[in-house]
């Protein structure tokens, strides 16, 4: 699906690899998603960046927050990224 905010992450992520920040990154079910509240989005950084560094590129999208992936469910990188609504 065509969701602009969801690709304007996407294309974020692939800027910070490209800067040598992101090592990669994954979006699973990105095909059903409709809304960027609805994604979650994985990383692991490089091996020499800062997560701070990431962190603050990330945090000019509206509810970002991210924690280590200590599932390993939906994908076996280091941190999962959200951007939805902390629960009231």
């Amino acid at each position: 699906m065509y969701i602009p905010a969801i690709i304007e992450v996407k294309t974020h992520l692939d800027e910070l690899r490209s800067q040598g920040l992101v090592k990669s990154w994954e979006l699973p079910y990105e095909n059903i998603l409709t809304r960027l509240s609805a994604a979650i989005f994985f990383l692991t950084p490089e091996k020499d960046a800062k997560l701070d560094a990431i962190s603050n590129e990330l945090k000019r999208y509206d509810n970002f927050s991210y924690r280590p992936n200590e599932e390993k469910t939906l994908s076996q990188l280091e941190y999962r990224i959200t951007f939805a609504r902390p629960d009231t």
